[in-house]
């Protein structure tokens, strides 16, 4: 027999977790000891407790073994400077005059490919000041800009937080990546929109020293650069198209092969995929800590509880996948923490309801856009410091960044009531 926990023992210890991450203790311990107050709070038990949450852990392995593959891939990326060249392309191809757009899409796509949302917007920063510089822009529609592309990239892409939403709701990946394709760019939209309003802010002007970032290294052409993500966007492909599935755990690494050897860099293949597996290791442990919180909170009544609540308010059932992934990101600060908590956790009482596993994958992966971005977070910080921007500074962005979530899961959610 499972062990049952009160929904009050989920939420001290969801609460416990989110103190503890705010005060900057390493997020996984964080969830870790979380999930351990709240199941012993919950009524459980020492020894239900960590049974819990041994096997939430173990639920994500499967998960995390695909995103450790997938370093490979964003190793060879960023190291043999596919990612920039891919950037500095579209940059170039549509100039100064569209300088926002071309920022903005530009680390949508690099973002799209497979590359981390954090590892893309610094990738492109550089290379963003430089061309912000002589266009006029300011460093906070720049990072905008950034951030905006990069979450448009984020729900159509192979990146962790989409492999756990697949894997919560057995879904395919690459049907997951599609469902959210326009949301995303709907967003991208916004992105562009919201962005050039603060083009001339003038309190974050961009400096000498801002440009002494920019990285002159060899690159590779376009073609080389782009051939190792095609080939994994293609290898994703071909299970919708021709009914052959190609596992993202054979496709992602293979791309990165693809990449490192296309772009003349066999010698480094071992170095790239180390710094690669450097890029994925955090995310990989912080998912075992999201698994054992997760599995707490699954094995308590608090879905059921949030159903209740929504029906005496007379909400639909599908607004939980929205509202969980909403809630979940903004309070671990993180896509794919927030992502993986609300589909482990709601994904048997959104099923049950009749909402279809695919359109509560996209919803959800869509809402943990909304406020991931909160100061509790590493990605709030990466990316400020990717252009130097003061905290007090980087707060003002929030609410764009939110509006911009926001866009992508009201479309997410307008689909599912058109489609279903």
């Amino acid at each position: 027999m499972e062990a049952q926990f009160s929904t009050l023992g989920a939420i001290i210890g969801l609460v416990i977790a989110i103190v503890l991450i705010i005060r900057k203790i390493q997020p996984a311990y964080c969830l870790i000891l979380g999930a351990l107050v709240g199941g012993i709070v919950g009524g459980g038990g020492l020894d239900a407790t960590v049974s819990t949450m041994v096997s939430g852990a173990a639920s994500m392995m499967s998960s995390i073994l695909r995103i450790l593959t997938s370093g490979i891939l964003a190793g060879a990326l960023i190291k043999t400077g596919s990612a920039q060249k891919i950037a500095e392309t579209i940059v170039d191809k549509l100039g100064e005059k569209r300088a926002v757009m071309a920022i903005a899409i530009a680390t949508m796509i690099i973002c799209a490919v497979g590359v981390f949302i954090d590892i893309s917007v610094i990738t492109v920063a550089p290379i963003a000041l430089a061309i912000g510089e002589k266009a006029g822009l300011s460093k906070s529609s720049i990072l905008l800009a950034m951030i905006g592309g990069g979450k448009a990239g984020n729900i159509i892409s192979p990146n962790p937080n989409t492999i756990a939403v697949s894997e919560a709701f057995s879904q395919d990946l690459t049907a997951v990546m599609m469902k959210n394709a326009i949301p995303a760019v709907c967003a991208l939209i916004a992105a562009v929109l919201l962005s050039s309003a603060l083009a001339k802010k003038t309190d974050t002007p961009i400096t000498a020293e801002d440009l002494e970032k920019a990285n002159e290294k060899d690159l590779p052409s376009f073609l080389t650069a782009i051939l190792g993500p095609l080939c994994v966007i293609v290898m994703l492909a071909l299970r919708p198209i021709a009914g052959i599935t190609i596992d993202p755990l054979i496709a992602l690494p293979l791309g990165g092969i693809i990449c490192t050897l296309a772009t003349g860099n066999a010698k480094n293949l071992v170095s790239y995929t180390e710094f690669g597996l450097s890029k994925v290791i955090g995310v990989s442990i912080l998912l075992i800590g999201t698994g054992t919180i997760a599995g707490i909170i699954k094995a308590s009544a608090l879905q059921y509880d949030v159903i209740n609540v929504l029906e005496a308010m007379h909400m639909p059932a599908f607004i939980l996948a929205p509202l969980s992934g909403i809630l979940m990101a903004a309070a671990t600060a993180s896509t794919t923490a927030g992502a993986t908590v609300a589909a482990q956790t709601f994904a048997p009482a959104l099923l049950s309801s009749g909402v279809s596993g695919l359109a509560a994958a996209a919803m959800i992966h869509a809402g943990a856009t909304v406020l991931d971005s909160l100061p509790h977070g590493s990605f709030f910080h990466a990316t400020g410091g990717s252009v130097n921007l003061t905290i007090a500074q980087r707060m003002k962005l929030i609410p764009y960044e939110a509006l911009i979530g926001l866009t992508s899961t009201v479309i997410s959610i307008i689909l599912f009531l058109i489609a279903g």
